[in-house]
């Protein structure tokens, strides 16, 4: 079940944006660029964050294997698949609140799988997901 949500979860997140932003593009133009630019900020600012960061990952920092095989990295803080996973759940919810809800529902279960493979630690999804809802609410709800 692990192997599952830490693998497919994010396939099906991640393929699913191309489609919101197809969408948005052909029936709401007036949001595509928002759905095109916040997830895309989003996404560089995590992964900025990290670059500065650097922190390790916590199978690189306890000295055990990962299960799953993951490069060792001092890419840890924050979570970048937690993060976008957040972020697209967020322009969905924009869009449709079930389908949002569900979303996120979903990108938790990314979160707690990334934490249970050993990638990455508690604060580390806490962090990600706290960015990309935060910039969520700002950028796709607050600022229209």
């Amino acid at each position: 079940m692990l192997k599952f949500v830490y693998k497919i979860f994010p396939l099906f997140v991640f393929a699913s944006y191309p489609i919101l932003l197809v969408y948005t593009f052909l029936w709401q133009k007036d949001l595509f660029l928002k759905s095109l630019t916040v997830p895309a900020g989003v996404f560089l600012g995590i992964t900025l964050l990290r670059i500065i960061i650097k922190e390790e990952r916590p199978y690189v920092r306890y000295g055990v294997a990962p299960v799953f095989a993951k490069n060792s990295k001092p890419d840890s803080m924050p979570s970048r698949h937690t993060a976008s996973a957040f972020i697209i759940a967020m322009a969905i919810l924009r869009f449709n609140v079930w389908a949002g809800i569900a979303y996120l529902f979903i990108a938790v279960m990314i979160s707690v799988s990334r934490v249970c493979a050993g990638v990455h630690f508690v604060r580390d999804v806490i962090v990600g997901a706290a960015i990309a809802i935060l910039c969520g609410i700002v950028f796709l709800f607050l600022l229209l």
